[in-house]
């Protein structure tokens, strides 16, 4: 059984996104981890992650630190 829940020391409320998070975990599972098949829900959590100052989900900081490096990468001389 799926338990979604984050549980962080520093991070005594509940990540806003979370909700978003699970929901990729669910469509995950049931798509075989085809992350093609998700596309929708990541796309929801990336909307959630928007509404949020940047470190407020703990959740979204992975996609924070993507478009750190996509801007990196439009930054370095080629």
């Amino acid at each position: 059984m799926l338990h979604c829940s984050v549980h962080f020391l520093d991070m005594p409320q509940k990540d806003p996104c979370q909700k978003q998070a699970c929901e990729i975990q669910k469509c995950l599972q049931a798509n075989n981890y085809m992350e093609s098949k998700c596309q929708a829900v990541i796309e929801e959590l990336r909307k959630c992650c928007a509404r949020y100052p940047k470190g407020r989900s703990l959740i979204c900081s992975g996609f924070e630190k993507e478009e750190e490096e996509k801007q990196t990468l439009k930054c370095t001389p080629q």
